[in-house]
């Protein structure tokens, strides 16, 4: 017997069906950048802490735990505005437009070396699998990072694989976690926690929080949901960015408690920590090869979406003036039949071709300028947060908004002690001035915090 259902309740189902598959599509795209850096962030950590494996759970937590609380100051400002804008709409809000390019510079940079470290991670992964290629590691980075670059100009068609990408490595990273719970480990194992000192835990902190770029990236990207409202904006925003956390949370501890629990030390210059960790869990045999293809994958798949976002915010750039001249040359607005400026996927290529061919083509030579610049991002939008919240009264919402630029000033000035790092700041902070006085020249053309959405 049939059961006939009524046209308003299907459709209701129809409808709650559409935005449950458009959540998946737009949460574990936006998370393949955060999500592809626990194939490095761990890693990088570890060699800040001389390998000294009693203080690498420790240090990830602490990494999670300064995420956690940048993304509670992104919660806030998702809720102020729920059409994007993110730290430059905070920015731009609390102290005048021209602050919005701070973190504006800071996302290009960002962007630049997302593309070049995702590209030179994902050359180290097949390395690592099959080790006869680490004589071409420096061809086979720039031949990916140009690779890449030339598919995403067929446009957002593939973002439903850096979706499909983010699933497969979440799910074979738990299948290597549960086998490698069973495996013997290596050598004698420290305890997971109990002997970690405090000062070295700090000190390899910056590297650790590599892990944190992309946390931004829900406050903006909701920007482009325009079948939602600002309720249902908000609601698809804030529910990304804690998925995001717990995921790349989870992710990141599980990691790190396997690496310890097996005894692992510094990997050979053929292969990765996270792929000896994948090793010694499952063997060498399929289930590695699948787990290796889909870190290489899940990497090249963030790279995409920066090339994406980078040259859009350049095309973005190059429109905003108030006299038909943008803050960019005209080149950069042009698009392709995919809606992608050729000319800004064809910039962001050649920044990132040189930046894998200065580091040999190993990513965590490239780690130790990452993560930096977009702190700058960061601690704007959360002090923005801060100072707006107060204006309001909302105590509870400034408590969290000063709380996360609290902790995020903190990693800035552990950065400090280190020269790459600064040289990161010192590229975002040039760009910011440099677009900066562009807009003066043209007139100070409002809307500029608009941008990033």
């Amino acid at each position: 017997m049939t059961v006939a259902v009524p046209a308003r309740e299907a459709g209701a189902l129809r409808s709650r069906r559409i935005r449950f598959n458009l959540f998946i599509a737009f949460a574990f795209t936006i998370m393949a950048d955060p999500v592809s850096s626990v194939a490095y962030a761990v890693e990088a950590a570890l060699g800040g802490l001389d390998r000294e494996l009693s203080s690498l759970f420790p240090t990830m937590a602490l990494v999670v735990a300064v995420i956690a609380l940048v993304a509670g100051g992104y919660h806030g400002l998702i809720a102020r505005f729920p059409r994007g804008g993110g730290g430059p709409e905070a920015l731009a809000t609390a102290f005048g437009e021209g602050w919005a390019f701070l973190p504006l510079g800071a996302l290009l940079v960002d962007f630049t070396l997302t593309i070049a470290v995702s590209c030179a991670a994902a050359a180290s992964a097949l390395i690592a699998y099959a080790p006869g290629l680490a004589p071409g590691r420096v061809p086979i980075g720039i031949a990916l990072a140009a690779t890449v670059g030339m598919a995403t100009l067929a446009g957002h068609r593939a973002r439903i694989a850096f979706a499909t990408a983010t699933l497969a490595f979440v799910g074979l990273t738990l299948a290597v976690v549960f086998a490698g719970a069973g495996a013997e480990p290596a050598a004698a194992r420290p305890p997971l926690a109990g002997d970690a000192a405090l000062l070295p835990v700090l000190l390899a902190l910056p590297l650790g929080m590599a892990l944190a770029t992309g946390v931004e990236a829900p406050s903006n990207a909701i920007a482009q949901l325009g079948q939602l409202g600002d309720r249902g904006k908000r609601v698809f925003g804030q529910l990304t960015l804690w998925l995001m956390v717990a995921i790349v949370g989870s992710l990141t501890l599980l990691v790190a408690a396997l690496i310890v629990r097996l005894g692992l030390g510094a990997p050979a210059a053929d292969s990765t920590l996270l792929a000896d960790a994948a090793r010694a869990a499952v063997g060498g045999g399929a289930l590695f090869a699948a787990f290796q293809v889909a870190s290489a994958l899940l990497l090249l798949s963030a790279a995409a979406s920066s090339y994406l976002a980078g040259s859009g915010l350049l095309e973005a750039l190059a429109w905003h003036g108030s006299d038909g001249e943008g803050l960019l040359p005209r080149r950069f607005r042009v698009a392709n039949g995919a809606y992608v400026p050729p000319w800004g996927v064809a910039v962001l290529v050649g920044v990132a071709v040189a930046l894998v061919a200065a580091a040999g083509g190993h990513e965590q030579s490239l780690v130790h300028f990452y993560a930096a610049a977009v702190f700058m991002s960061f601690l704007g939008a959360l002090l923005a947060g801060t100072v707006l919240s107060r204006r309001e009264r909302r105590w509870s919402a400034t408590l969290v908004a000063g709380a996360g630029t609290l902790a995020v000033a903190t990693v800035i000035v552990l950065n400090m002690r280190r020269i790459d790092p600064v040289l990161s700041m010192a590229a975002a902070g040039a760009v910011s001035l440099y677009l900066w006085r562009v807009w003066v020249a043209r007139g100070r053309p409002g809307g500029i915090a608009r941008v990033a959405a």
